[in-house]
Formats: structure tokens, C-alpha cells, sequence
């Protein structure tokens, strides 16, 4: 039976960005977090690597900014990179205040570590979980406030506009959320609404991210208006796990910071052919690189290889790597890791200012979901946690500021499920589900041309059509929503790599090898674009 739920502020997402952002509201708001699976399932709590802040004195936040600035290709936003770099350190004190172990020194210092693209050792981490640690602190937080509701396993399919229902004055005004346990959809209605949703990995065949990252709050705050940009550049991180039984095992960036060697199969290092900066290279450079020595070779993976340093310090640096290695007969202080490269990071999507404010009124847009403009065309590691800290922080100050400014929230009606049916062909969402990231793997990947691009967009849009037949039809599952959004995320990555006559960053195509001297963002409207209507 449907449901109408009020609360101040609705966040769909239970990252990163998500838990910091209602643990910021909750002394002023009452606050709904969703999550769509259970509260660890987002993409925080898998990341491994840490979060960059400057708290060295022989570093400097210029430093981080120039790093930031060179990894993206130099197509960041100025104000965004300088906005999160001289915010680093306060986030990071703040996630200590939370109860995040971060690995420490003997003396008690922080231990800093460096990743690709860092000039200096500037990474708090917990070991190689630090995503874990993260997450369950702010979960713990969270659950002790009596202001904040936890929402597992639900799903949003859209959000409601003043606009859609036909009124004046347009403002996001709450979403339309599967409950998964009933299968019934409820009205959750707030005057403020944030997307922390993450990003769009699962639109390809390989990818570093095992749940979320379907790219639902992208689509929905598409579908309900807003810009989205520099949806081509899609990180593919260098070195995910390469095993059957593997299933998007991501072997931490530190692992290289900590002098990991990339080799190939006859044990030969090759990173120097590419950069002078060998396997510091940032990620597009080394998950180019190893795209290209697969393919060079024929060879199904290369090789990472840490045994070179002492066992113990393997094993205390690395203990999830070590042990998940382990499970599968491969002990990394003796033999070198089977790696390939993986869609892990969605560097564009829903356009918003560094307040966290996207064009629709009374919608934010926060962490991976959000383009920023911080990243550019290529993240430099470990800034995305960062992000998540900095820009939630924002958003909440911006939010709470308007707090007692905001219109009444509209009547919403409830979702009409009178119209259709339940589906006895799920098999076409496994099927539809299937070709679409391996079309997006095939022609959207790490090398592109203007003849794959146009394969990939011509089969996109017949999917849709298919999509949406099922979707008006049928009652909406979980799989549905998914693959709905992930079919509008396709396309949007599709014309904006189309857009794009050069080769920058994470967007690489034959048939524009060279970079621009011009340095623009890719910008799409919805309203531009006759499919969406």
C-alpha cells in the first residue's frame, strides 16, 4: 500500500557524501537517508586507497592544486580545486572526529601515503580499507541520531517537480522510492532533496563497482531537467583482479605508491616507454598503457608485483589485499598480482555550483553524482573521497541556511500501479542489461573512434525504445530501474564523447589524437535532445 513520508531533507545515497551531509543537517533538520541496498553497499565502502588532504608541512595546498590541475588535463575548475584543497585538512580532522582510524605512525602521527599523480606523501588512510573505515563510522554516527532515518534497500525511480505536476515556480519537492521488501512505491516528500547516488561504472562489462553505480541520480535529475557534463571521461582504474572467481576485486592505487611494478607477462617492466614517471603515472596514462600492452600481446591481463618488498611490509600495508589475494592461491609477497583495468570512476555528472546546487530549485547533487568541476578529465586518487567530505559540508551549510525560506511542499498524488502488470519475461532485463555494457565496453571504452561511438549510440537508442515498452507495461523492480537509468547514462556518455573532437585525459579516440589548446567542459541540456521528451 502506498505511503506518503515527510521530512525536511530527503538524501538518496549512503556514501560518503550522503552520511556526512544528514550528520551536518541533523541538528537543525530531519533527515531520510535511502539507501538502495543495504547501508555499505554504495562504492565508499569498498574504496581502499584513503583520502588526500594537505597536513604535511613540507607540502603545500598550491602543490595539491597543481597535482589536481595536471592529473585533469588541466580542465579542472580553478575554484572548484582550490574550494576542496584548502578545505582537505579540515575534512579530514573532522572524519577523525567521527571515530575514523586512520593508520598511524608509532609516534602517533598520521601515516601519509603517495599515489599516482601526487607530488608528496599526502594519503591518511586505515591500511588498505579505508573506505570501510569511513563508512562504518558514519553509519555509527548516524544511526545515534534521533533526527536521521535509515532507509535500506530502497530505490528511487524519479524525483517530483513542481513542474512535472503541472505548477508554477519549479523546485524539486521529494522522489517516487521503491521499497524493495513490499515492492510497493511510496511518496517521500521534503522541500530539500540530495543526490548522493555515486556514479555510472556498471554502464560497462568490467567494472571495480559491484552495487550502485547504475548512474540513478544522474538520470534522474536529467529526466527532471538538469545539465549534466563531462559524462565522457570515465576512469577506468589500471589494476582490478584478475581471476574467475575474482568479481570486481580492485587492487588499491597504494600498492604502485608503495612501489608496486607493473610487468608483462615475460616479467619485463614497460611503464617507462610511456611516462617518465613509470607506474606514478596518473590512472589514464597507466590503464592506456596496459589497454595497450594487452592488445600488443594478446595476452588476457598483466601483472602487478609487490614482492619485491619485505613480507611484513606487504601484509601490514595491504591486509585485505593480502588476504583476498590469498583466497584465491595468489600470496602476494611471493608472486605478482594478474591485473586488467576496470570502469571505476564517473569523472562528469549532474552540474552543480560548490554549494552542492544543481538548476532546479531545492535539489542538490553531492559526491560522484555531482560534476563539480574539481576532477576534470581525469580524477587524481584518492580526491574523491575528499570530495565527498568537502562538498557535503558545503551543501549542508547551504541547506541549512534556507531552511526557514523554503515553500510549502504540493499534494503529490501516489504512484499509479494500477496500469500495469507483473512482468514473466525478467529475462529481457538480463539480456537488454548484458548488451549494453558490452557494447559500452566494446565502442565506449579506453580507446574510442568516431565509428564505434556511432555503433554504440545506434544500439543504445534501439534499447531504449525496448526499455521503455517494458517500463510502461510492467511493474518497476529494482533490475528495471537500474537498467532504465543506466540506458540514459549510456547515451549521455555516447554524445559527449561524440562532442569531444580531441583526445584528453580519461577520453582517448583515434581519430582525434591531438589535445585542443582550447579547454572546454562538455555541457549537455535536456531540453536539446528530442529522445528524453
Amino acid at each position: 500500500m502506498s505511503k506518503e513520508h515527510h521530512f525536511d531533507v530527503l538524501v538518496i545515497g549512503s556514501g560518503a557524501a550522503g552520511l556526512t551531509l544528514a550528520l551536518q543537517l541533523a541538528s537543525h533538520a530531519r533527515v531520510a537517508v535511502l539507501s538502495k541496498g543495504g547501508l555499505t553497499a554504495g562504492s565508499t565502502y569498498r574504496a581502499q586507497g584513503g583520502v588526500a588532504g594537505v597536513l604535511d608541512d613540507q607540502d603545500s595546498c598550491q602543490a595539491h592544486i597543481n597535482d589536481t590541475v595536471n592529473a585533469g588535463a588541466n580542465l579542472c575548475r580553478q575554484d572548484a580545486v582550490e574550494f576542496t584543497v584548502e578545505n582537505s585538512a579540515q575534512a579530514i580532522r573532522w572524519l577523525i572526529d567521527q571515530g575514523v582510524p586512520f593508520t598511524r605512525e608509532t609516534d602517533g602521527q598520521l601515516h601519509l601515503t603517495k599515489e599516482g599523480g601526487h607530488s608528496h606523501r599526502r594519503i591518511v588512510h586505515a591500511a588498505d580499507a579505508t573506505g570501510k573505515a569511513v563508512s562504518e563510522a558514519l553509519i555509527n554516527q548516524a544511526k545515534r541520531h534521533t533526527n536521521i532515518e535509515l532507509h535500506s534497500h530502497c530505490t528511487a525511480i524519479d524525483l517530483i517537480t513542481r513542474r512535472k505536476l503541472g505548477l508554477p515556480n519549479n523546485r524539486c519537492i521529494g522522489a517516487y522510492v521503491l521499497e524493495q521488501k513490499s515492492g510497493h512505491v511510496q511518496t517521500y516528500l521534503a522541500p530539500f532533496v540530495v543526490l548522493a547516488t555515486g556514479g555510472a561504472s556498471k554502464a560497462y562489462l568490467y567494472t571495480s563497482n559491484t552495487d550502485g553505480s547504475s548512474g540513478d541520480g544522474i538520470a534522474m535529475a536529467w529526466r527532471a531537467g538538469s545539465r549534466v557534463a563531462n559524462m565522457e571521461f570515465n576512469q577506468f582504474h589500471p589494476t582490478c583482479l584478475y581471476h574467475p572467481q575474482a568479481k570486481s576485486f580492485l587492487i588499491s592505487e597504494a600498492v604502485r605508491g608503495e612501489g608496486g611494478r607493473l610487468l608483462l607477462p615475460d616479467g619485463s617492466r614497460f611503464m617507462q616507454h610511456f611516462d617518465k614517471r613509470e607506474e606514478l603515472a596518473p590512472r589514464d596514462i597507466v590503464a592506456r598503457a596496459i589497454d595497450h600492452e594487452m592488445k600488443r600481446l594478446g595476452c588476457d591481463c598483466l601483472y602487478l608485483d609487490i614482492s619485491h618488498k619485505p613480507a611484513e611490509f606487504v601484509r601490514s600495508h595491504f591486509p585485505t589485499i593480502y588476504s583476498k589475494c590469498l583466497e584465491y592461491g595468489i600470496d602476494i609477497t611471493q608472486d605478482p598480482i594478474p591485473v586488467v583495468p576496470a570502469a571505476h570512476y564517473t569523472c562528469g555528472g549532474v552540474m552543480t555550483d560548490t554549494h552542492g546546487k544543481t538548476d532546479i530549485p531545492g535539489l542538490y547533487a553531492v559526491g560522484e553524482t555531482a560534476f563539480t568541476g574539481l576532477h576534470g578529465a581525469n580524477r587524481l586518487a584518492s580526491n574523491s573521497l575528499l570530495e565527498c567530505i568537502v562538498f557535503a559540508r558545503a551543501a549542508a551549510a547551504e541547506i541549512t541556511s534556507q531552511l526557514d525560506d523554503h515553500q510549502a511542499i504540493a499534494k503529490a498524488p501516489f504512484w499509479d500501479e494500477s496500469q500495469v502488470t507483473d512482468s514473466d519475461e525478467d529475462v529481457v532485463i538480463s539480456h537488454n542489461w548484458d548488451e549494453l555494457r558490452r557494447f559500452m565496453w566494446d565502442y565506449v571504452g579506453i580507446v574510442r573512434t568516431d565509428k564505434r561511438l556511432q555503433r554504440a549510440l545506434n544500439r543504445v537508442t534501439l534499447l531504449q525504445q525496448e526499455i521503455c515498452d517494458y517500463y510502461s507495461n510492467y511493474k518497476v523492480s529494482k533490475d528495471l530501474i537500474e537498467l532504465r537509468n543506466l540506458s540514459v547514462v549510456a547515451e549521455l556518455i555516447i554524445r559527449s564523447a561524440m562532442l569531444r573532437k580531441e583526445s584528453r585525459g580519461l577520453h582517448y579516440t583515434l581519430n582525434y589524437p591531438e589535445v585542443h589548446q582550447e579547454q572546454c567542459d562538455t555541457v549537455l541540456t535536456p531540453i536539446n535532445y528530442q529522445w528524453h521528451r
